[in-house]
């Protein structure tokens, strides 16, 4: 496969993962279609084999931090916040958190670094 075809692959998986990751929060589906869209429009015009490579990894790399450690949650009173699973009656994935990275304020959402 060649270059060209490989980043288009790369932008289609970036979006279908942002749709399923992000399925039930519009404004973060917008945020991240316009994040996506504005990263592959700023390199375009790269012409370097080896910047393209770094930027494919660090593209590969997002749609794999998105797909494994990003979790939706509804907040659902003082101190609670449900996941989108346990509100499909799915089992939960648990995964650990890093407080280091993130830390959730109440009321409102969480704020990552």
């Amino acid at each position: 496969m060649g270059r060209e075809a490989k980043v288009l692959q790369l932008f289609k998986t970036l979006h279908r993962t942002r749709q399923q990751v992000f399925k039930n929060d519009a404004r973060a589906l917008e945020a991240a279609r316009i994040k996506i869209n504005e990263e592959f429009k700023s390199n375009k015009n790269e012409t370097s084999p080896k910047k393209i490579e770094e930027l494919m990894k660090v593209g590969s790399d997002v749609e794999l931090l998105l797909r494994t450690s990003v979790i939706q949650g509804i907040h659902t009173n003082h101190n609670t916040l449900r996941s989108d699973q346990d509100l499909h009656h799915q089992p939960p994935t648990l995964m650990p958190l890093d407080s280091s990275l993130c830390t959730i304020r109440f009321p409102g959402s969480p704020t990552c670094r």
